[in-house]
């Protein structure tokens, strides 16, 4: 359990302006329902805009999927992969045939049953944008139904992941969804959210920027084991579960001190003490929770489609500036530049020299830039003000750009207008752009197959696109590795060659805590990203 303490503003008087926010912002007395613990009404780190977490990699989306479909395998709260839809499961000598069969008793909620064509469709589709299934399914010779609770995958040969790819923690999920659903092209998000979870989607009551509900799935058949992590029983203990969108930081805090809602996925760390001190109020997290800042360039368009251009930033950008912005306590935050995460297994930092430097280099920036064919252009950046993280590491970016003589079409919107624009390959003259923040967790980073962000793999890679044929070949090897130290071997090399061709540019890791009301919720189960609101009671 984190306890974390910081002092930055006087107690009292940080609580009396946390009590007058709640006020001003005229939040609503909790309804009926949620006193009698029938109603969990949660804040999380974003509002819910978009609905498919095969289709989009953000992080919120993901966690709205976790809602309402189900996996073939999770991970425990020791991140260790279990099955979850899966029944059992068998693996031919020669690794290349895996079986699998289906739990008995799966359905949708609208009654149908789960089948092993859903399961197939599903991950086809997944396996077109997840960086790590893709990769998967580059192994994959054939997957076909033995029958409607068996199917088989077939490989071309060994591959070392395949459970673990199927047990991700993190974007883009694994959902299975009806087989006429998973049909919808994977470039065009799936309208219908008809999962097969322990909770139900309520579009009629979705309020894009307020409110997303989800009821419980009466039919929804646990698995037997204990609930860890996001695997084993996934029991739904209250009967409706809110997420209510709060976009200020202060009045979130206040919703939880007054008691509007009951679970704070991401408090901001200046009220940490205030939450700390409020009785009732619990601050936990995971010791693998925690996020990674990205700095994604756009590898289609000048000037970062040419590398001297992507490594030129590294010469101005400087890591703790983004840090110290947004989150000041020194005990949160950590100068991370591994681009596997730091605290896991394959932390490295190899390559990192010259933007671990203090010392910024200017003119080599410069002559970096000039030798990309920069000659002035506006560098279009993608600001999203309405985010906690995004909006001051954004305002620090800019004026580490600026600083440099670099001239900039800096485009202010909010993070669903920039969600929505950075799927765009256009020129940024023709509504495209050229670079943008983001975050992701470390627990998605730490595996090289599985990271998003890092894959090269130039019109299947994440946003941004990046291509390098030879990065992505040594990309595979670590996932054939046999050993822990082969693959650590391989992870620095990947560092290297990330840090010479700049997929993208991490700029630091830092622990979130979440926060709730323990004096009426029991059960809150730990993980490392995407909460649990299943095996949680309310008092």
């Amino acid at each position: 359990m984190l306890k974390p303490r910081i002092a930055r503003m006087p107690l009292l008087a940080g609580v009396a302006a946390v009590l007058a926010a709640s006020a001003a912002a005229g939040l609503a007395p909790m309804p009926a329902a949620a006193q009698e613990g029938k109603t969990l009404r949660a804040t999380l780190h974003a509002d819910v805009r978009a609905l498919d977490p095969i289709w989009s990699t953000q992080v919120i989306t993901s966690m709205h999927g976790n809602m309402i479909f189900d996996r073939l395998f999770a991970t425990d709260e020791k991140l260790e992969p279990q099955p979850q839809m899966v029944e059992k499961w068998t693996v031919s000598e020669d690794k290349k045939t895996y079986v699998f069969t289906l739990r008995e008793g799966l359905k949708f909620h609208d009654g149908t049953p789960v089948t092993s064509r859903d399961v197939i469709q599903s991950m086809k589709r997944w396996g077109v944008r997840d960086a790590g299934a893709k990769i998967l399914f580059g192994y994959t010779d054939a997957l076909t139904p033995r029958d409607d609770r068996t199917f088989e995958w077939k490989l071309k040969e060994p591959f070392g992941l395949v459970i673990e790819t199927l047990a991700k923690n993190s974007s883009a999920l694994p959902a299975v969804m009806r087989e006429k659903d998973a049909m919808t092209d994977p470039f065009q998000p799936v309208q219908e959210m008809v999962g097969s979870g322990p909770f139900v989607f309520q579009r009629a009551e979705w309020v894009p920027g307020s409110k997303t509900v989800y009821t419980k799935f009466k039919d929804y058949v646990p698995r037997a084991e204990p609930a860890s992590g996001q695997a084993g029983g996934k029991v739904a203990k209250v009967d409706r579960v809110e997420f209510i969108t709060l976009s200020d930081p202060q009045t979130q805090q206040a919703a939880l001190v007054a008691g509007e809602i009951d679970f704070l996925e991401a408090p901001q760390v200046d009220f940490l003490p205030i939450l700390e001190a409020t009785p009732g109020i619990t601050i936990t997290a995971h010791p693998a929770a925690g996020a990674i800042g990205v700095i994604q360039l756009n590898h289609l368009h000048p000037p970062f489609d040419k590398v001297e251009a992507r490594q030129a930033m590294l010469h101005i950008l400087h890591m703790p500036d983004y840090l110290n912005t947004f989150v000041p306590d020194r005990k949160l935050q950590k100068l991370c530049y591994s681009y596997f995460g730091c605290g896991t297994p394959m932390e490295t930092d190899a390559g990192s020299d010259v933007y671990k430097s203090a010392k910024k280099d200017p003119k080599a920036a410069e002559a970096l830039f000039k030798a990309a064919g920069y000659n002035g252009e506006p560098i279009t950046i993608l600001h999203s003000t309405d985010h906690w993280m995004i909006n001051p590491a954004t305002l620090v970016l800019i004026q580490q750009m600026r600083r440099a003589g670099l001239k900039l079409d800096v485009q202010a919107m909010d993070w669903g207008a920039a969600s929505a624009r950075r799927a765009k390959k256009e020129p940024p003259a023709q509504g495209g752009w050229n670079i943008f923040i983001t975050g992701t967790t470390v627990l998605g980073s730490s595996n090289p197959i599985a990271n998003n962000w890092i894959g090269m793999g130039c019109e299947k890679a994440n946003f941004g696109w990046p291509c390098n044929a030879a990065f992505e070949d040594v990309r595979r090897s670590w996932g054939m590795a046999q050993t822990l130290a082969e693959r650590k071997a391989i992870a620095v090399d990947l560092s290297k060659r990330a840090y010479e061709q700049v997929p993208f540019i991490p700029f630091g890791q830092w622990v979130s805590p979440m926060a709730y009301r323990s004096d009426r919720l029991s059960g809150v189960l730990s993980n490392p990203s995407m909460p649990p609101m299943w095996n949680i009671e309310k008092k």
